[in-house]
């Protein structure tokens, strides 16, 4: 659909009814070009409607997003204080290919997010004393949970408290103060001390040495004697360049706090790592989020897509069957929304594990047409998709 269309129109669905919708402004067909892509679309889902009334999200990673903390901490600044954070992590998790949901912060109970094995906070600054109760209840079950920057810091009105909601979780107890111009700084990526080995945080990071750090640093000082797999290295002169060397080249400053409690795991990094990431796209620090995310869950996720190229994957459980939706964004667009070109995706071998109790009778791939070979292993179905377009739903009929 074109961005010069007079007229305007949008398409939008409902992914627990498998209803969709697309409105219709202007009375008048002026630009024909959209015509033949909805007819296209509700073609498609007319012949696969059964797959589409989605009963649960398999997902166990779940991505905390609140309207109070926009609202009463944000302020006037909420994307840069609040958006900037969600969308770094929205993008780390989606070219991590890990399925994921949304949750919002007035729905920690244990009705809603009990079905959760991790839960990961962007900067959730304003949480009252209950919602920290029932975070703290969450992981006392057994969740882990993932946090940055001032998660917790302010009450649910926005005010600062003395010290973290969350501070018996983090490990980490607030040392007074928020630096919010933070220039020219790294972390040193550590190994411990006790093993000699590096912590799974760093995992591909061994060889880097020192990482950039972010522009917002919370002062935090450790509950307890730890290892920290990052540290911090301050703010030292970029220019000129005979004053460019760091004054303090290492510390024992925390970059990030990396604990288990009983079966519970729980990670915080004391800086805006997601919204740097968000910002300029480094590498490190993608990879820096999905480590953390892994390494707190500890366990495999039910869908597994591995290849070039970068999907969003999501596992859906109707009442027969369940379906992977893998919707391919490799493009330069992928988080803006326009399309600017198709770039079909390179094979992509997936793994779908199939719910106890339940039998697989058959495997098809909704949007190609095609029926896939494929191989099970005990309760995962293994098989390989030749290339992605745009869209492409593996089927699992269950007995």
């Amino acid at each position: 659909m074109s961005p010069q269309c007079s007229d305007i129109h949008y398409y939008t669905a409902k992914p627990h009814t498998g209803c969709c919708w697309f409105i219709k402004f202007n009375g008048k067909v002026i630009d024909r070009r959209w015509i033949e892509p909805v007819e296209a679309m509700y073609g498609w889902h007319y012949r696969n409607q059964r797959y589409l009334r989605n009963e649960q999200s398999l997902a166990r990673v779940a991505l905390v997003y609140s309207q109070q903390t926009a609202a009463f901490y944000g302020g006037e600044q909420a994307r840069a204080k609040v958006e900037d954070h969600a969308l770094g992590f929205y993008q780390a998790l989606i070219e991590a290919r890990i399925p994921f949901d949304m949750v919002h912060d007035r729905l920690l109970d244990a009705a809603h997010i009990g079905r959760y094995r991790t839960l990961i906070l962007p900067n959730i600054a304003a949480l009252s004393l209950a919602q920290c109760r029932q975070l703290a209840d969450y992981v006392r079950a057994g969740g882990n949970l993932v946090a940055t920057h001032e998660t917790s810091l302010y009450d649910e009105w926005g005010e600062r408290r003395d010290d973290f909601g969350l501070a018996s979780l983090f490990g980490a107890n607030f040392a007074g103060r928020v630096d919010t111009e933070v220039h020219n700084s790294y972390l040193n990526v550590e190994k411990d001390p006790r093993t000699g080995e590096f912590h799974p945080v760093v995992r591909g990071l061994e060889n880097a040495t020192r990482i950039i750090n972010g522009t917002n640093w919370v002062a935090t000082r450790p509950a307890q004697p730890i290892y920290a797999p990052l540290t911090l290295v301050p703010s030292y002169p970029d220019l000129p360049m005979e004053e460019v060397y760091p004054r303090v080249p290492r510390t024992d400053i925390p970059g990030v706090y990396a604990r288990q409690e009983g079966a519970s795991r729980v990670v915080y990094f004391p800086f805006d790592l997601d919204r740097t990431f968000w910002d300029v796209l480094s590498p490190d620090h993608g990879l820096l989020l999905s480590n953390a995310v892994s390494w707190a869950h500890n366990q495999e996720q039910s869908l597994a897509v591995e290849g070039k190229g970068v999907l969003d994957v999501s596992l859906w459980m109707q009442k027969d069957s369940l379906t992977a939706h893998l919707v391919n964004l490799t493009n330069p667009m992928m988080m803006k929304g326009p399309l600017r070109e198709t770039i079909p995706s390179p094979p992509q071998r997936v793994r779908i594990a199939v719910p106890s109790g339940r039998r697989l009778r058959a495997v098809n791939l909704l949007v190609s047409g095609r029926t896939p070979r494929y191989t099970v292993k005990g309760n995962v179905v293994s098989l390989e998709i030749p290339s992605i377009d745009i869209h492409e739903v593996v089927a699992l009929d269950l007995a």
